[in-house]
């Protein structure tokens, strides 16, 4: 059994029951309402910044917007990218830096059943997503300003959001590794309980169809494709609002 963990809050439906089906994490209370949960992200400060984002209209930017038939194929460009490196085959020649790490030939069950190189590598992807979707997310809010008067105040409230708000989302995604760690625990325990005692561990058959680490590999990667998605709903949200926008004016 996994051992109970602190109750954590995350802002995407998609990761929280994800996280659920895996046993490392609880759901959140849904009879909160919104007001509440962000009154718990954003302090006095904040609040005031968001109050003056959503009573004012920022001037329109002097740099000239990105047309929107580019920000959706900059959009799919870096999800893509960004997916194709959470699901590439480590196994294949050229495999990046951030290639999921498995058992070396010299490893032993006790070397190679170490967490911190997966921790690592989910660290890394955070990090390249983080640095991958910012300028797409201010590009948007650049062509957003350029818009009415509704859509430029949503991108200040945007700009806004993101500031108050990345300190928290960033110490609630630091999370999600030590949460996997729980479960790479967990289903290394039961490979050791449930194994022939008398038949040799080799760490190179761990990766095989059906084999434990094969299968908590999947499980990080569906979390790091979660994560890539949640990371990407402000970008969705604001380029469906431009869009809309621009199917309103055809």
């Amino acid at each position: 059994m996994t051992q109970a963990v602190p109750r954590t809050r995350f802002n995407s439906a998609g990761l929280v029951r994800l996280l659920a089906e895996l046993a490392v994490a609880e759901v959140a209370d849904p009879k909160q309402d919104l007001a509440a949960r962000l009154g718990e992200w954003v302090d006095l400060k904040d609040a005031l910044a968001l109050y003056s984002a959503l009573h004012a209209i920022p001037p329109e930017p002097a740099s000239r917007a990105m047309p929107v038939p580019f920000l959706r194929a900059e959009l799919a460009r870096v999800r893509a990218a960004l997916a194709a490196a959470i699901t590439a085959d480590p196994a294949q020649p050229g495999a990046s830096a951030l290639a999921l790490p498995t058992p070396l030939p010299h490893d032993t069950p006790e070397t190679a059943a170490d967490f911190a190189p997966f921790q690592r590598y989910y660290q890394a992807h955070q990090r390249a997503m983080g640095a991958g979707i910012a300028p797409l997310r201010a590009a948007v809010r650049t062509a957003l300003g350029r818009e009415s008067s509704a859509l430029r105040q949503l991108a200040g409230l945007d700009a806004v959001m993101e500031q108050a708000l990345a300190a928290r989302e960033a110490s609630l995604l630091a999370t999600v590794p030590a949460l996997l760690g729980r479960r790479f625990d967990h289903l290394l325990e039961a490979h050791r309980r449930t194994r022939d005692a008398a038949q040799e561990d080799d760490p190179a058959r761990w990766m095989e169809a059906g084999g434990w680490l094969a299968r908590f590999c999947a499980e990080m990667r569906r979390v790091l494709l979660a994560e890539l998605e949640l990371r990407l709903m402000p970008v969705v949200g604001m380029l469906a609002a431009l869009e809309t926008k621009s199917t309103e004016l055809q």
